[in-house]
Formats: structure tokens, C-alpha cells, sequence
């Protein structure tokens, strides 16, 4: 799997805040539009417009449906992804450069978790 969002799609992901505990990436596409394949540590996703997306990993497939305004916890996770909707995305993602609490293992899931 290949890594940075900012460096496998940067006509899609744009560093926007960085220091030494967050990154914050804005993310914008149009319908269509796939991501290479690559990672997010522990994250948080506010979407700025309605979100219609195919997360895929691992041969396993989500579809990710979120209104303007939705704020998701996003456990870290190795992706790629397709606006599957009928409207551009936006969305922010703030990305945690801290390891979890007691050296948590990251979980299985793929895409955002529920609020």
C-alpha cells in the first residue's frame, strides 16, 4: 500500500494546517473521481457538502453516504475511494499525529465510523 494522501492524489488532497500533533487536509472532488491507494492514522472527517463515496480495501467494499455538516471519527486505515455520488465532495480531515492511549490497536473498519 502506498502512503500520503497529500503525495498519491494531490489534485484531490490539500494540506491545509500542520503542526506537531495534527494535519488538517482538505479533500475536494468530482463525481468519478478515485484516489490511489493509501493511508490515514486515527482521523476526524467534517464533510462541507453532501458525501457519497465507495471505500475499498482489502477485496472489501463500503459505500459511505453523509450529509453537509456530518462529523465522523475515522480509525486508522489503508483506502481507496470513488465519489460514487452526483455532486463534488468537500470535506476536511483532521489527522491525529499522537499514537492512541495504551498503545490501542487500531481496529478493522473501513471508512467512517458512526457519530
Amino acid at each position: 500500500m502506498t502512503g500520503d494522501p497529500a503525495d498519491t492524489n494531490p489534485e484531490l488532497y490539500r494540506v491545509v494546517f500542520e503542526n506537531e500533533r495534527v494535519r488538517v487536509l482538505e479533500y475536494r472532488d468530482t463525481p468519478g473521481d478515485h484516489t490511489a491507494p493509501h493511508r490515514h492514522p486515527d482521523t476526524v472527517m467534517v464533510t462541507l457538502s453532501a458525501f457519497s463515496r465507495r471505500i475499498s480495501a482489502g477485496g472489501r467494499e463500503v459505500g459511505v453516504e453523509l450529509p453537509a455538516g456530518a462529523v465522523r471519527w475515522v480509525a486508522a486505515q489503508e483506502h481507496s475511494g470513488e465519489n460514487v455520488g452526483g455532486t463534488p465532495s468537500h470535506a476536511m480531515f483532521v489527522e491525529l499525529k499522537e499514537p492512541r492511549p495504551g498503545g490501542a490497536v487500531a481496529g478493522t473498519a473501513l471508512g467512517p465510523g458512526a457519530p
